[in-house]
């Protein structure tokens, strides 16, 4: 398989037009350019010297950006092997040293985190649309104490969110449609 098919361009900061590889897995589907690029307008004054999340990391496309845009930090969290270790393999080509890939799920991550300070400014919550449960994943991120008072949180969906699932503390802060893809952005209030 040519290694050209798997790859995702980052489309600005300092890694601009470099190229990060990932395996061919069922349910990884990067995140699409244009919304990529509409997610980090979105997010242009939280992502620089932000530390962030990117739960469901997969081809890490979300993660990788953030990084290329500024973030001081990113934590990766994918519980396939193989796509964890591409993440791994793209940090060390690329040399970078604020991030860190944990391979679990995301379950599990948020639950190991619990009476910990971490903290995040931004949070990517994409996870496999066949899995779904992004309501289950709302309420363990809610719960387990790494929001910060307006810690942006990103939400992929292949359909229109109930916003029932959503916590009450969230508030939405923009939305958009491309296809067949729902793309949100919240802010947490929890202080």
């Amino acid at each position: 398989m040519p290694a050209h098919r798997n790859t995702v361009r980052i489309i600005a900061g300092k890694f601009r037009s470099r190229k990060i590889n990932f395996p061919s897995l069922p349910d990884l589907r990067p995140t699409a350019d244009r919304i990529r690029e509409t997610l980090f307008n979105w997010l242009q004054d939280s992502v620089p010297n932000g530390t962030c999340l990117d739960l469901f990391a997969g081809s890490g496309a979300l993660g990788f950006e953030a990084l290329s845009r500024g973030a001081t930090s990113v934590i990766f969290v994918e519980r396939n092997l193989q796509a964890a270790k591409s993440i791994e393999r793209n940090l060390t080509l690329l040399n970078i040293e604020n991030a860190y890939c944990y391979k679990t799920s995301a379950e599990q991550y948020l639950k190991n985190i619990q009476d910990t300070e971490m903290k995040f400014e931004v949070i990517f919550l994409d996870p496999p649309f066949a899995e779904g449960g992004l309501d289950v994943y709302c309420k363990l991120l809610e719960e387990c104490g790494c929001l910060n008072n307006e810690s942006k949180i990103y939400l992929e969906s292949p359909g229109q969110l109930k916003l029932e699932s959503i916590p009450d503390s969230w508030n939405e802060l923009k939305s958009k449609r491309a296809g067949e893809v729902y793309f949100y952005l919240f802010e947490s209030r929890n202080n």
